[in-house]
C-alpha cells in the first residue's frame, strides 16, 4: 500500500525460508537497546552505504504534501486542544479534487495524525462528499505540532499509492516529552503484547507480535481493515511513514509483518488489533541499526469501537 515498504518479495522469500510466511519464531525475540557506540556505527555504516551508492533502503512516504501528481490540501491546518474538525482535500495536476479511489484494506483512504514527539497517535478514517473533500472529528489532547497522513491510491488507470503529509498546528504552551523507552511489551486494556524481531535499514525483516490476556494467548483475533493487525511505523524525527499488513495467517496469538526501515534510528511502532469488538492499539519504540534491531514496547493503553474512533496510543495514553 505504501512505497516505504517492501512486502511481497520479502513474504515470498519468507515462506520459502520458513516454511510459512506467518507466525514464524525462528530468530524472532525481544532484544535489548542497543550503546550508544552501536547506534553510532550504525548510523555511519547506513551513510558509507549511501555513498557509496550501494543503499537499498526505500523511499520513506509522507514526507512531501505533494508526490506522483497528487497534493494534500489541509483546509484547517490549525486547529485547538480538543474535539475538532480536520477537513481536507486530495487535489490532482490540475488542481481538482481527487472523487474516486481505490478501495483498499476495506478503506478508500487512510489517515493518521501523530504528535511530532510520538507521544500522541490517532488513526481515522474520514468521511468523503460527492465533491471530493474530506472532514473528520480528532481529539488532540495537548498544544503542539502535530502530523497529518493520507494514504490511498486514486482510481485512475495506472495510479500507484501515494502517503502524504502536512503538519498541523495547536497553539498555546508546547511541552515535547521525550520518545518513550525500549521495553519488550506493551499493556493495553487488559491484553499484553510482547514485540519481537528485526527492522533493518535497508533490508526487509519480519516483526512478530504475540497478543495475550491475562497470561493466555489470545486466539480469536477478529478481522480489521482485511487483516488481524494493522501496524503503522514512524520515524524520530521527520516523521517518516512506513505502513505495513501481517503476513498472511491468523487469527492469533501471533500477528507478522515484515518491513524495511528507509535508515538507521529511533522509530515508533504502533498495531491495531481487534478483539471482542473493540479496536486496541499497542506502541512500541524500536531501534533500527547497530548489531539487528532492536525491538522493544513501551506502555500504552487505546481502545474504540469497531474501525472508526479516534484513540490515543504512546505515552499518552496502530505493523
Amino acid at each position: 500500500m505504501n512505497t516505504g515498504v517492501k512486502i511481497t518479495a520479502f513474504a515470498a522469500a519468507l515462506a520459502a525460508t520458513f516454511g510459512t510466511a506467518y507466525g514464524v519464531g525462528k530468530g524472532v525475540g525481544p532484544v535489548g537497546e542497543p550503546t550508544k557506540a552501536e547506534h553510532a556505527q550504525a548510523g555511519h555504516a547506513a551513510h558509507e552505504e549511501a555513498d557509496a551508492g550501494g543503499g537499498t533502503a526505500p523511499a520513506a512516504g509522507g514526507l512531501q504534501v505533494s508526490e506522483g501528481g497528487y497534493t494534500l490540501a489541509l483546509a484547517t491546518p490549525k486547529t485547538a486542544v480538543g474535539t475538532s474538525v480536520l477537513k481536507f482535500a486530495v487535489k490532482d495536476a490540475g488542481g481538482r479534487n481527487v472523487t474516486a479511489y481505490r478501495t483498499e484494506h476495506g478503506k478508500e483512504l487512510h489517515f493518521i495524525v501523530a504528535s511530532h514527539d510520538l507521544t500522541v497517535f490517532r488513526h481515522l478514517h474520514p468521511v468523503r462528499a460527492a465533491d471530493g473533500t474530506w472532514s473528520t472529528p480528532v481529539d488532540l489532547p495537548a498544544a503542539g505540532a502535530y502530523k497529518v497522513f493520507a494514504d490511498f491510491t486514486p482510481a485512475a488507470e495506472g495510479a500507484k499509492g501515494v502517503t502524504l503529509g502536512a503538519d498541523v498546528s495547536v497553539p498555546g504552551a508546547y511541552a515535547p516529552q521525550p520518545l518513550p523507552a525500549v521495553a519488550p511489551t506493551a499493556e493495553v486494556d487488559g491484553y499484553q503484547v510482547r514485540l519481537g524481531g528485526t527492522l533493518d535499514p535497508g533490508r526487509a525483516g519480519e516483526l512478530k507480535l504475540t497478543v495475550t490476556k491475562a497470561g493466555k494467548p489470545v486466539t480469536n483475533l477478529e478481522p480489521y481493515l482485511g487483516a488481524y493487525g494493522h501496524l503503522v511505523a514512524l520515524r524520530e524525527g521527520d516523521l517518516a511513514y512506513l505502513h505495513v499488513h501481517p503476513n498472511e495467517g491468523g487469527p492469533g496469538p501471533d500477528v507478522s509483518f515484515t518491513a524495511t526501515a528507509p535508515s538507521a534510528g529511533a522509530y515508533r511502532l504502533f498495531l491495531d488489533f481487534q478483539h471482542e469488538g473493540k479496536v486496541r492499539t499497542a506502541a512500541f519504540t524500536v531501534y533500527a541499526g547497530g548489531k539487528g534491531v532492536t525491538a522493544g514496547a513501551t506502555e500504552t493503553a487505546g481502545t474504540r469501537g469497531t474501525g472508526e474512533a479516534a484513540h490515543d496510543a504512546g505515552g499518552h495514553a496502530h505493523g
